[in-house]
């Protein structure tokens, strides 16, 4: 028996947020209008209001996708090691292997963060994604020893963001190998293990 193809149409919502994912990654969420996205996306400018309520739940929206599909990219890595302190290594490998993406444009969250205004809806989502980055940090941390983790997890993030921001203004995925080796070289001091890897 032959399988049956859908062919149904994506949704309005669906349409919407992967122009949103496109057009904002791409361009920033401030410098696209909404008559482009909704023009890219083939809806009309009701539909984004009706189904988000206007730009700023739509920016919110789009970073919830990507929080959700960079946690899952993040975690799946993780849970392919064995131990914490190769857990938090297979964080920077992950995250190099996006830097030779050529849609590679950086931290989505620290993109739209930075044009957001304070206390609203796109700063609560980037703020959201930056607490769950430290909590695995800080938890991998605490599981691999480290004498104090919050201070380890608070230094891998740092680094984490910075490797981020280094490959795209830079243009340089090789800052993936840099950003592995100092990750290396502060969960062994930390750990007080050896930092052979």
């Amino acid at each position: 028996m032959a399988s049956v193809q859908s062919t149904a149409k994506p949704s309005a919502r669906e349409r919407l947020l992967a122009a949103a994912n496109e057009l904002f990654y791409a361009e920033g969420v401030q410098s696209v209008g909404i008559d482009r996205v909704t023009e890219h996306a083939g809806v009309a400018k009701a539909s984004l209001y009706n189904t988000f309520g206007g730009k700023e739940q739509l920016i919110r929206a789009y970073l919830d996708t990507r929080h959700a599909g960079t946690a899952d990219r993040i975690t799946r890595a993780v849970a392919e090691r064995d131990t914490p302190r190769e857990k938090m290594l297979a964080v920077f490998e992950s995250q190099g292997r996006q830097f030779d993406r050529p849609d590679f444009h950086g931290c989505a969250f620290i993109r739209a963060g930075a044009e957001a205004s304070h206390g609203g809806l796109v700063q609560e989502a980037a703020d959201a994604f930056r607490g769950w980055m430290r909590e695995l940090f800080t938890r991998l941390a605490a599981e691999a020893g480290a004498a104090d983790p919050d201070a380890l997890g608070h230094q891998l993030q740092l680094l984490y963001d910075g490797a981020g921001i280094s490959a795209l203004m830079d243009h340089d995925s090789t800052v993936a190998a840099t950003s592995r080796a100092a990750a290396t070289a502060l969960i062994a001091a930390a750990t007080g293990a050896s930092a052979e890897a």
